[in-house]
């Protein structure tokens, strides 16, 4: 899979009917994974949205999750622009030019679904998502 970089939207709790929304609104496939499904001790956690992700026909790829209790839900940090693939290289070079002079709330290491991750605020003040994608092999 090529490198791509789209938009991440977050939500306060609504996150599922959203992407849902997004879907009649722009057709296409969506996949929703809850943090339930990759065994959040949290039970209040367990039916919001990890991640979801819609993939449209005409090419358009937008993901959302509903924002976890630690993080207040302010306009504002709605949105976020995600960097994934699984060029490990390139989007380890990415980070470290993207994380260089920001804040670094995730650190890019495996996590539980698998794949290398990580989340930073650049000194600019935009907020990255970046996913290395693990081969299934």
């Amino acid at each position: 899979m090529a490198s791509r970089l789209n938009p991440y939207l977050n939500f306060s709790g609504n996150a599922r009917e959203a992407m849902e929304f997004y879907q009649q609104v722009f057709g296409g496939s969506l996949v929703v994974n809850t943090f339930g499904d990759f065994g959040a001790p949290d039970a209040a956690l367990a039916d919001k949205v990890m991640h979801g992700q819609l993939e449209t026909e005409r090419g358009f790829t937008l993901m959302g999750s509903d924002l976890p209790p630690d993080i207040e839900y302010q306009p504002g940090n709605t949105m976020s622009v995600s960097l994934s693939g699984d060029d490990a290289d390139e989007l380890r070079g990415y980070w470290g030019k993207l994380s260089d002079g920001g804040t670094v709330h995730t650190p890019l290491e495996k996590q539980m679904w698998g794949d290398m991750f990580g989340e930073c605020v650049d000194r600019f003040g935009v907020r990255w998502l970046v996913n290395i994608s693990q081969s299934q092999g």
